[in-house]
């Protein structure tokens, strides 16, 4: 299918009013117009991560409500939802049935097994300094089965999301009827959870495995193909796998853009910001905030290592409410390549700068999405954040109806919707683009599409900027009131 070049929003099921029948209704009553798309993150019943622990696809939490739900709003908006395609949860019915049964389980290839993975049984020294890890420790769990028995099992993540073996039939089963099941409940898009770390291999890193990782891809793909739903593989990493994903007609995202223009705004320069929208793919979903952190291994070589300290230490010294313990064991954050910190905080809470960075990536080719946190020009939770000791939880506020219904009323945020209202309605953004500077701290975004034109100008220094755009009906350029 097309998907609308419109704003999509990401939510959890329940951070939005406690449900997806609340979430409906504040969609319906406040958002019509404002968006085009909607990413509800993992609705499943899961075990840990907040949804990211799957214990299975074809049910939805009934805490959350059920897939009549999740339908309604996929024939509203352009829906994306989520497949862990690196891993499942400890408590699904396969992962159950193999430690039960062990190796006479129908399940036993479904688990990446250290015994039969390595040669000899063991990595060595030189196997373990080579892995991709992001953790501070192996990538495996020792489990116990049923019979007294124990084995190492490869897990990239927390020990509640026991990795996939992508390579055994039965887990290509698993994920054909998964992919298929879930494009039949009215996904647009179907987002590929830590797809790079899925593909693992003795003798390599483990992460982004070529050309394994392409035959994967395109085995996602023709499954999803009949059904006319897209894929979006979800990676971070350096931005040339961006390109090289986007070279062969895959969605990426830019998760380069939100680093590269909280220094731009940190430093009022524009070289930077400039050479990756010269640079970026066309084909992405571009981000300031989503559940995760704020990635800084996305910019490496977009900025130098001076300048993404220079970048971490602004963050910490003109952010609001945020400090460098957040970022640490201290807090659950073992993950050196984010930051954890609101959008609108990581720009001190200043309305100015917030509506330029938004308005700077609406105009940035691709389709924008803007995470619930980020629509409301919300502020770090440090009560959550202190309660759970979760680093991320600065970024993941609860928003009862009552509370979003009041904070939709901030000037800030009806400033945001305005600027949202037209970049969703407006058609000239599947057209050309140009980015050009204007002095050293000022910009220029433009694009055209036949009788459509629309110019942004923004300075990074002083946070003003001024969108005008041509009436095609009266022929006329008019300036958008932001109110």
């Amino acid at each position: 299918m097309t998907l609308r070049n419109q704003i999509m929003l990401i939510t959890y099921p329940d951070s939005l009013g406690r449900n997806l029948q609340e979430l409906k209704y504040l969609l319906r009553k406040h958002l019509k117009g404002v968006i085009g798309g909607l990413h509800i993150l993992p609705f499943y019943p899961s075990s840990a991560d907040r949804g990211f622990a799957p214990l299975e696809y074809t049910v939805v939490d009934p805490a959350f409500g059920t897939y009549e739900d999740i339908m309604e709003l996929g024939e509203e908006f352009d829906l994306m939802v989520d497949f862990m395609i690196n891993h499942i949860s400890r408590q699904s019915p396969q992962f159950q049935d193999f430690q039960r049964s062990r190796d006479s389980s129908p399940y036993r290839e479904m688990f990446i097994r250290y015994k039969d993975f390595w040669p000899g049984g063991e990595p060595t020294p030189e196997d373990l300094r080579r892995i991709y890890q992001r953790k501070p420790r192996p990538p495996y769990v020792e489990v116990t089965f049923a019979d007294g028995s124990r084995e190492k099992l490869w897990c990239t993540f927390s020990e509640e999301q026991i990795d996939l073996n992508v390579d055994s039939p039965v887990t290509r089963e698993f994920i054909r009827d998964s992919l298929a099941f879930l494009a039949q409940k009215k996904a647009a898009v179907i987002r590929l959870d830590a797809f790079a770390y899925a593909t693992k291999k003795p003798g390599t890193n483990c992460f982004f495995v070529e050309p394994e990782v392409w035959e994967l891809l395109e085995f996602t793909r023709d499954v999803l193909a009949p059904y006319g739903v897209e894929i979006l593989p979800e990676i971070h990493e350096h931005y040339t796998l961006q390109l090289k994903l986007a070279e062969r007609g895959y969605w990426v995202y830019d998760f380069a853009l939100p680093m590269l223009l909280l220094y731009s705004l940190y430093t009022g320069t524009n070289q930077r910001l400039l050479n990756w929208l010269r640079l970026c793919p066309r084909k992405q979903f571009t981000t300031l905030d989503t559940h995760d952190g704020i990635g800084v291994v996305d910019v490496h070589d977009l900025l130098t290592p001076e300048e993404i300290e220079e970048t971490k230490a602004y963050l910490f010294s003109r952010g609001a409410n945020v400090k460098p313990i957040y970022n640490t064991p201290a807090y659950n954050n073992l993950d050196v390549y984010q930051l954890n910190c609101t959008y609108y905080s990581a720009l001190g809470n200043n309305d100015a700068a917030y509506l330029l960075a938004r308005a700077i990536q609406f105009f940035t080719p691709g389709i924008p999405q803007v995470y619930y946190v980020g629509l409301l020009a919300g502020e770090n939770d440090l009560e959550l954040l202190e309660k759970t000791k979760e680093g991320r939880n600065i970024n993941r506020h609860y928003y009862s109806l009552e509370e979003a219904e009041k904070e939709l009323e901030r000037p800030v945020v009806q400033r945001l919707f305005a600027l949202m209202r037209f970049r969703s309605s407006y058609p000239v953004f599947a057209g050309e683009f140009s980015a050009e500077p204007l002095g050293p701290s000022g910009l220029r975004l433009a694009w055209r599409r036949g009788e459509y034109q629309a110019v942004l100008e923004g300075d990074l220094r002083s946070h003003s900027f001024t969108i005008s755009y041509r009436d095609p009906q009266t022929g006329q350029n008019r300036t958008l009131d932001l109110g």
